[in-house]
């Protein structure tokens, strides 16, 4: 597939469901905040559509009008497609895994817990860019669908608990924020976890999420229980499930032209560690331990 500019793209209401939670804000959010890439067959009526962002992608379209060499992009990203692309996909990579996944809507109100003596939860500014860029290891994939910490932190769609030195140690976000919905992303710094800060920051999140006329979702792995708990405790409830496939490597060779090899009898998938978070490192979106997406 080849890379699309904005002016490029066709009306994308024939392509992606509008006003959808969870991941389906992604296209929206891609499209209102500039970052990610759009993907097609070819630029003028394309016949199949890809967005990408932050490690995640959404396919849609023919996939007889995609060659398995033309999805090396979406090497080591979490890809949604309808099940007519799996042919294709297994023929593009080496492995793909596929990865249960529940969505969540924000239904009921939950007070909020109070912080810890020293923190405070606070939504964030551009001022704060500083103290982003200066988060806790492996903690980029937070900023990843802003285009970094700066971008995140000036955005508007993020708070934060920050301590007496004005560190960040805990921070929800709009991961991808659409027109009606905004996904939530939550991690914590791994010395601060289990204090009750990350349902803070979401429980704050989400009342400016409300304040703007939209509604948060969640989006975690199905066996990403701690997620799921946090999900549930800050008042998110089941929406839908639903599927989508973490991929490997590009395979060496490609197939024949209509000619797509039978994706490979798919790996176990692993534990996952934080929803949204990076594909490279086992199947976790929103990530589990507490440490990321839906995650304390």
């Amino acid at each position: 597939m080849i890379p699309l500019q904005r002016h490029q793209l066709p009306a994308l209401s024939r392509w992606f469901t509008a006003a959808a939670p969870g991941t389906a804000a992604l296209p929206e959010h891609v499209l209102a905040h500039g970052a990610g890439q759009w993907w097609a067959d070819r630029a003028v009526t394309p016949r199949a559509l890809a967005v990408s962002c932050a490690g995640h992608v959404l396919l849609r379209g023919d996939p007889r009008a995609v060659s398995p060499c033309g999805l090396a992009p979406f090497a080591a990203h979490h890809v949604e497609a309808p099940p007519r692309f799996l042919p294709v996909l297994g023929a593009a990579f080496d492995r793909i895994v596929p990865a249960e996944r529940m969505a969540y809507v924000h239904r009921e109100h939950v007070d909020a817990p109070r912080p810890p003596r020293g923190v405070r939860v606070r939504r964030v500014s551009g001022d704060d860019a500083a103290a982003f860029a200066a988060l806790w290891a492996d903690s980029e994939w937070l900023h990843a669908s802003w285009g970094g910490a700066a971008a995140l932190a000036a955005s508007g769609h993020a708070v934060a608990a920050f301590d007496r030195g004005g560190r960040a140690v805990s921070v929800a976000c709009s991961y991808f924020a659409g027109e009606a919905y905004e996904d939530v992303a939550v991690a914590t710094a791994p010395e601060h976890r289990r204090k009750g800060l990350a349902h803070a920051c979401v429980a704050a999140l989400t009342a400016d999420i409300a304040a703007r006329g939209r509604t948060a979702s969640w989006s975690c792995a199905r066996d990403n229980r701690p997620s799921r708990l946090l999900a549930w405790t800050a008042g998110f409830r089941l929406e839908h499930e639903y599927t989508h496939y973490v991929t490997g490597a590009p395979r060496a060779a490609e197939a024949a032209p209509g000619q797509t090899a039978p994706p490979q009898a798919p790996a176990p998938a692993q534990p996952p560690v934080h929803a949204h978070a990076p594909a490279t490192k086992a199947p976790s979106p929103h990530r589990a331990p507490i440490p990321a997406k839906p995650h304390p």
